[in-house]
């Protein structure tokens, strides 16, 4: 039976991967830090993954479609691509808040952090990037949740919706998708600021 049949083997088969190489290269000590950036670096790919992929792929593409007569239209991807690339890109962002979140408990700078570094006597740096790409994360998982994905359920007739209210929903849903894309890139430099320095000197 070959794991690589499945996206459940293949996800499973890639962890037990990951741990033979962590047993072999960093020992049997578990570090929970490490392994709390571990699923938040996973669950972020995933989600950052998707909303490029939506919107320099799929938006795109259905557009075209949609303006090509005679072609084959967009049919196969909203009933069959959005909903389950829909359905990782929505726990994808809330498993990558949690677990950034964990990671600032962890640190015990969860406070400090979502204070922009401004709760003590002096000016936390290290706090103000990481808070700054903590809020930015927090209004993207806003936007995912009460934005996209219920706008996109009427989009896709999960849910009933007039052509109207469809309509509607294309435009906030376009509209959060973008504001979400163009936040993802001040994020992740702000993750990266954290982790490794800032790189404006």
């Amino acid at each position: 039976m070959n794991p690589l049949n499945t996206v459940a083997g293949t996800i499973i088969g890639g962890i037990v991967l990951a741990v033979i190489i962590g047993l072999a290269t960093m020992g049997v000590s578990f570090n929970t830090g490490s392994f709390i950036i571990w699923v938040h670096v996973m669950a972020g790919i995933t989600w950052i993954g998707l909303l490029y992929y939506f919107n320099f792929v799929q938006v795109p593409a259905l557009g075209e479609a949609a303006a090509d007569e005679g072609g084959p239209g967009g049919a196969g991807i909203t009933k069959y691509v959005a909903p389950r690339a829909l359905w990782w890109f929505r726990w994808g962002a809330l498993l990558t808040w949690l677990s950034g979140a964990a990671y600032l408990g962890h640190l015990r700078i969860f406070n400090d952090a979502f204070t922009l570094g401004m709760m003590g006597d002096t000016l936390n740096a290290q706090a103000m990037i990481i808070g700054v790409g903590a809020w930015l994360g927090t209004i993207m998982l806003f936007n995912v949740w009460v934005l996209i994905w219920p706008n996109q359920k009427k989009i896709l007739g999960i849910v009933d919706a007039s052509a109207e209210q469809i309509a509607k929903a294309r435009r906030v849903a376009f509209l959060a998708s973008r504001t979400n894309t163009l936040l993802s890139i001040p994020m992740l430099m702000s993750m990266v600021g954290f982790g490794h320095g800032g790189f404006f000197v």
